[in-house]
């Protein structure tokens, strides 16, 4: 009632007049913000500015606005992400003629549409027919074996190969890589190499019972305690293992034993089970298993570890990544930054991309899967950008462990938006046409989110059986698409992690 009681007030002089305000806001941001525009890129200058506008839009109640505008036949603003201060100078046009901007917007809507294309193929070579997305592919030693079928994957539509250094070493890499330029040459068909840094393993090392037995698996259930250690140093009493109460899990990296605070809560094998800290015991980490979410309750060795609820402070470079950057500043054209956190680790790896790239350096796709660098984006983006390229890949699935699987929905729009306003280029990953690609039969849920991935500019899909046939799927999901993908309209509500970039409520990022 409050809102239509609002909505009946609104007048063209009021809005024209919060508009302004709007504008003023902007533009003090602009002034704000200066030393970190000067650092940007030629490249990025105009979508840097852009950027700061928009995140200025988006700190701000809109929804009653939104409606008004609708009502009155005008812009509801629900397009302006690439152009925002152009967008509201047009519309303040409309319900205001004698209003004559002071500083007319440099990134008009051609001007805006111009920069994400260039950005684009700057990262990921030339768009496909149709200008569709590119769609990327995971490599695989084993598909290395049958070069025919590289051929046709590129024949069908692949566009980028992916490499995942955390798998293999470097003589598979340049085996992978040379087949893959071999069927290159052969077919004619333009596709550049992504190489993703492993980063830090926070995993389950080994798991060992009560009798201080190693096993390969341990069943749980909800109640079930577990101590968390790092050490496997047996007590021995009368040269016998001395028994413990509690099956013990041994993690890595050592610094998760003094991340974790009694009341979080971590997550194992992609959120399957979910576990509350307890208390620390002798250096150690008592849980409690409180939500299983599969039917084979078993923990297993190798299973990754969230902590969505710590402040996570593990490097996200680790020694091996460090060793395999001479080799990806040689061969790869993009690469990808797992975990990363905050404007300085991008320093970190803009410094060693720099000491090993003999010509140009890979671009940096900065892969969003915490919930620190969701937060942290908008620096993120305004650091990347001083680099000639930049993607993001929305890597969901950590992403949704961490943030929760009923927000993911909800997230990635968000970082979707927030490119879009920086112009730069999204990588939509994880679990795409994931059943087709394995057993080659795909479910309604994963064609309608195929369909949504066209508003990326890339596609990921993993290895699978069915490869071939999924990027075909795939190719033909999105060319349709791509007739349909301007029929939206969002309303606005003030974006947390907008907020917490421009001061305006840094309390509101917290409840992201």
């Amino acid at each position: 009632m409050a809102r239509r009681s609002a909505l009946r007030e609104l007048t063209p002089d009021r809005v024209s007049q919060q508009l302004q305000s709007i504008i003023q806001k902007m533009l003090l941001t602009e002034k704000k913000y200066a030393s970190v525009l000067a650092d940007i890129h030629p490249h990025f200058k105009t979508s840097g500015i852009n950027l700061l506008h928009y995140l200025v839009l988006r700190s701000t109640e809109l929804r009653d606005i939104q409606e008004y505008l609708h009502r009155e036949g005008l812009s509801s603003l629900t397009n302006s992400e690439g152009h925002t201060l152009h967008q509201l100078q047009k519309v303040l046009h409309w319900l205001n003629r004698s209003f004559s901007p002071e500083a007319p917007a440099v990134c008009t809507s051609e001007e805006g549409n111009r920069l994400r294309s260039l950005h684009s193929e700057h990262l990921l070579g030339t768009f496909p027919a149709h200008d569709r997305p590119h769609i990327m592919v995971t490599f695989s030693a084993e598909l290395m074996q049958d070069r025919k079928l590289v051929e046709d994957m590129l024949n069908e539509g692949m566009t980028v190969a992916r490499i995942n250094c955390a798998h293999d070493a470097p003589d598979v890499w340049l085996n992978m890589i040379r087949v893959l330029r071999s069927a290159v040459a052969k077919t004619g068909k333009n596709c550049k190499i992504y190489m993703d840094l492993a980063g830090p393993k926070i995993r389950i090392r080994a798991i060992q019972n009560k009798k201080r037995e190693l096993v390969e698996q341990l069943e749980v259930e909800e109640g079930t305690e577990l101590l968390l250690n790092y050490s496997e140093e047996d007590k021995v009493a009368g040269g016998k293992k001395k028994k413990r109460k509690l099956n013990t899990l041994y993690v890595e990296p050592r610094e998760i034993l003094t991340i974790v605070k009694p009341g979080e809560h971590i997550f194992f094998d992609d959120g399957k089970f979910e576990a509350r800290v307890d208390a620390w015991e002798d250096g150690k980490v008592r849980v409690e298993i409180v939500r299983i979410s599969t039917k084979k309750p078993f923990l297993k060795p190798q299973k990754g570890i969230n902590l969505p609820d710590s402040d996570v402070t593990i490097p996200p470079l680790t020694d091996d990544d460090l060793a395999n950057i001479p080799f990806i500043c040689e061969h790869a054209d993009m690469v990808g930054y797992s975990f990363v956190n905050s404007p300085s680790d991008v320093d970190k790896l803009r410094a060693e991309l720099k000491r090993f790239s003999v010509q140009r350096e890979p671009d940096i796709i900065l892969k969003i899967e915490r919930l620190s660098a969701v937060r942290n984006l908008p620096a993120l983006l305004m650091n990347g950008m001083q680099n000639p390229g930049l993607g993001v890949m929305i890597a969901r699935g950590d992403l949704a462990v961490e943030i929760g699987f009923e927000r993911l929905s909800e997230i990635q729009e968000e970082i979707l938006w927030i490119c879009e306003a920086a112009h730069v280029p999204v990588i939509w990953a994880t679990q795409v046409l994931e059943t087709l690609n394995k057993t080659g039969y795909a479910t309604r849920s994963e064609i309608t989110d195929a369909a949504m991935s066209v508003r990326a500019e890339c596609v990921m899909l993993n290895k699978g059986q069915f490869i071939v046939k999924t990027i075909k799927t795939l190719d033909d999901i999105l060319t349709r698409q791509l007739g349909h993908v301007d029929k939206k309209r969002f309303i606005m509500r003030p974006l947390g992690i907008a907020k917490g970039f421009t001061g305006m409520d840094r309390e509101s990022a917290k409840a992201i």
